[in-house]
């Protein structure tokens, strides 16, 4: 299959992404195999959760109870969503109904499952499911052809992205299981979109413009009432948010005044920002955070490879994971994505000496990029 990509300046690389994230097959044979793994850092035991029948599996949400969810390559081929049992146990294939591709990014106490799905034709779709990830209920849209539930909380409030009926992309709450949804603005930018949503309704994310320009980390109060933008940089020109825990600490990364990247931690509700250690090397970005204040995600190594870390409580002090736990020769953890209140954390590895996606995007940022992009080839269409 042949693609030809219009590239926009700074947004190229978003783009690029996007392509990989509506071709799961071509992800699979560009980019090599990943493995999704559950760890207990109590016990350091190491667990591949395996996969629907096909090569790769990705893991993004856990909950306190060990349930995680993700998506997996099929025996055909397709990537379908996966829930498994507590601690990482089994795994289920929860859609999408019909046919296509689904996601999942993120589960809550109960195992409602928020994700994404679509069919190659009919945009993508977000859904949420009943506990333990019974069934699959289509979320509303904000009038557009595209959207994706991305962060789910305790009351089944979800946040995620959605076009609009103009065509840009916006930050979206809903009520609890999924009930409506509101519109959470850009702020006078050109899209938002949500990464996380924690137990108050306190809602996570990103604003940018659809020409080049920077972009800026948000936090809304309880419900997505009201959004702060920017959070601050750690002194380069831009922030991405990508987890908040229930007390609204916020993590993510931001450009510093050298052009790299670091991982920030804040204080309560999104005040003040600190930047993470990168353990000697040139950049870190972070995923996730539990209510103790770990933090969990990677950093680039001096041979140019992604290692997963965690910190200790409130971001104090890093350490590589792979030195934590003993894994299959020839693999290793490139990315710690989540980590809940018990300790547990979930990863993936890649395969030593096969290239990866060298840029840090999140999920969000793929389905934006994919607005931003159908926007402004119709604009070039148009003029």
């Amino acid at each position: 299959m042949i693609m030809k990509i219009i590239r926009y300046s700074k947004i190229s690389r978003l783009i690029s992404v996007v392509i990989l994230s509506i071709c799961p097959v071509f992800v699979a044979s560009a980019f090599a195999q990943e493995h999704a793994y559950f760890i207990d850092l109590k016990s350091r035991k190491v667990t591949e959760l395996g996969t629907l029948g096909g090569h790769n599996s990705k893991a993004s949400g856990i909950n306190d109870a060990g349930q995680v969810v993700g998506y997996s390559e099929t025996a055909d081929g397709q990537y379908h969503a996966f829930i498994t049992g507590p601690n990482g146990v089994g795994m289920t294939d929860i859609g999408p109904p019909g046919g296509g591709f689904s996601w999942a990014t993120g589960i809550n106490k109960t195992g409602q499952v928020v994700g994404w799905s679509g069919n190659g034709a009919d945009g993508t779709h977000s859904f949420i499911t009943g506990p333990n990830g019974t069934g699959m209920t289509d979320l509303s849209t904000l009038s557009g052809y595209y959207t994706s539930g991305i962060g789910i909380n305790a009351t089944g409030q979800v946040a995620g992205l959605s076009s609009t009926a103009l065509g840009s992309a916006h930050a979206f709450i809903t009520g609890p299981n999924g009930a409506g949804i509101t519109d959470l603005g850009t702020e006078g930018m050109g899209y938002s979109l949500a990464n996380g949503i924690n137990a108050a309704g306190q809602v996570i994310g990103t604003l940018g413009s659809i020409s080049s320009g920077p972009s800026y980390a948000f936090i809304t109060g309880p419900n997505g009432v009201g959004m702060t933008s920017p959070l601050g940089t750690l002194g380069g020109g831009s922030s991405w948010a990508t987890g908040i825990n229930d007390a609204g600490q916020v993590v993510g990364y931001s450009e510093t005044a050298d052009g790299q990247y670091h991982a920030f931690i804040t204080g309560p509700n999104g005040v003040g920002m600190t930047s993470l250690d990168t353990l000697g090397r040139g950049s870190s970005w972070a995923a996730g955070i539990n209510d103790a204040g770990q933090v969990v995600g990677y950093f680039e190594t001096a041979d140019d490879q992604h290692h997963a870390f965690i910190t200790g409580p409130n971001g104090l002090g890093m350490t590589d994971l792979n030195s934590l736990v003993a894994l299959p020769p020839g693999a290793v953890l490139s990315e710690a994505i989540a980590i809940n209140n018990t300790g547990q954390v979930i990863a993936y590895s890649y395969i030593q000496g096969i290239p990866m996606v060298p840029e840090p995007q999140s999920y969000a940022l793929m389905l934006a990029g994919l607005i931003l992009t159908v926007t402004m080839v119709r604009r070039k269409q148009k003029g």
